[in-house]
Parts: C-alpha cells; sequence; structure tokens
C-alpha cells in the first residue's frame, strides 16, 4: 500500500511539474540578456572614459542607445522564437506573458521623461533600476522562480541610488555595473531552466559541438 502511495505521489509532481512547465514562457534568451549586461557596462564605460561631453543630455544619449540596442536584441530574439519556434506555433496567446512587464516599463519612460524635464537627472539611475526590479518581479509566474532574487537586486540596488545623494548621473559605473551583474544572472537563470550540467554551458557560449556532444544524455 505504501508503495502504491509513494508512486501516486510521485505521478502528481511529475504531473504539476509539467504543468508549471507548460506555463512557463520560453520566447527570452538567456544569451540576448546576458549580452544586455554588457552593453550597460560598455555603455559606462563610453561615459566614464570621457568619449562623450560631459553634459547630461550626452549622458542620457548613452543610455537610450543602450536601451534601445538591448530592447532590439531582446525582443529581437522574441519574435525569432515565435516566428520559427514549434512551441510557439505563431499564436498570439503565447506572447501574453510580455504584458506582464509593460506596467513597469511604461512608468519609467514616463519618469523618465519628468524627471529630464524637470532637470532632476541625478534620480534616473536609482529609478530604472527599482522599475526594472519590479518589471522581473511581475515575470516570476511566467519565468524560472529564481527571477526574483534579480528582481530583489534590482530593486535594493535602485533604493540605494535614491538614498545616496553622492551618486553622481556623471558617474556611471554603479548603473554600469549592476545592470552588467543583473542581466548576466537573468541570463543564466533563463538559459539553464531546461539545458543542464556540460550541455547547458556549451550551449551558452555558443559551442555548438559540444552541445550536440551532450544533447542526448540530457533530454
Amino acid at each position: 500500500m505504501f508503495q502504491h502511495i509513494h508512486q501516486a505521489l510521485s505521478e502528481v509532481r511529475e504531473l504539476r511539474r509539467r504543468i508549471l512547465d507548460k506555463q512557463r514562457f520560453k520566447g527570452y534568451s538567456g544569451r540576448a540578456r546576458a549580452i544586455s549586461g554588457c552593453l550597460a557596462l560598455i555603455g559606462a564605460a563610453v561615459i566614464g572614459l570621457d568619449f562623450v561631453p560631459r553634459s547630461d543630455l550626452s549622458i542620457l544619449a548613452v543610455w537610450t542607445a543602450v536601451c534601445i540596442a538591448a530592447v532590439g536584441l531582446n525582443y529581437g530574439a522574441v519574435l525569432y522564437w515565435f516566428l520559427y519556434n514549434d512551441e510557439a506555433s505563431r499564436d498570439p496567446r503565447r506572447l501574453k506573458p510580455l504584458g506582464d512587464v509593460a506596467p513597469a516599463f511604461l512608468l519609467g519612460a514616463a519618469l523618465t521623461a519628468v524627471l529630464v524635464w524637470r532637470g532632476d537627472f541625478s534620480y534616473l539611475y536609482g529609478t530604472w533600476m527599482g522599475l526594472f526590479g519590479l518589471a522581473n518581479f511581475a515575470s516570476r509566474h511566467s519565468l524560472p522562480p529564481a527571477i526574483v532574487w534579480v528582481g530583489w537586486f534590482y530593486l535594493m540596488a535602485g533604493i540605494i541610488c535614491l538614498a545616496a545623494p553622492a551618486l553622481d548621473f556623471h558617474n556611471p559605473w554603479m548603473m554600469g555595473l549592476v545592470f552588467f551583474a543583473g542581466e548576466w544572472f537573468g541570463g543564466f537563470l533563463l538559459h539553464f531552466d531546461e539545458r543542464k550540467g556540460l550541455r547547458g554551458w556549451a550551449s551558452f557560449f555558443g559551442v555548438g559541438g559540444a552541445e550536440n556532444q551532450y544533447e542526448r544524455e540530457f533530454e
């Protein structure tokens, strides 16, 4: 009897895992997110090493370019998944999780416009980090559960930036390092959600031969 109970519980756990797996959004690319973190660090270097004029608008232009490139990279990956992945099947309902983050991003755009209009550039970094953290929280039901830790990381970094007046808008390194670390962490979580062990590491860094070698082992 106990053996039958144990088997029934195992089957229930497996069924629950399969249901949660089907609810998981697979359109985001872990590698695209990690590259976005690198773009943030490059943006900080461009500003910090005086490759652009030391004015608020010039610095804002660099971060705007970084944002546009990151959005294009990540949502370009989503579009590719939507068009060519059999799981997506070009079903618009599969893109529903994208709406979870829309309110945070919309509020971020509105607050950015207001702060720039008022000339309060020093609050931009904290605002961006905090709202990006909220976007990660909003995705917790469609992405790996550990994504909430990425949300907490961004949220706490945003609070620190908002509470520390010494963090000047002309010093980009806090911004660059926070988004570099956060996006790499988030990228790892997305990529290794299904891929395990050596197969995961190989595919993350684009080593196709090594991925094929372990394909059968981990599927």
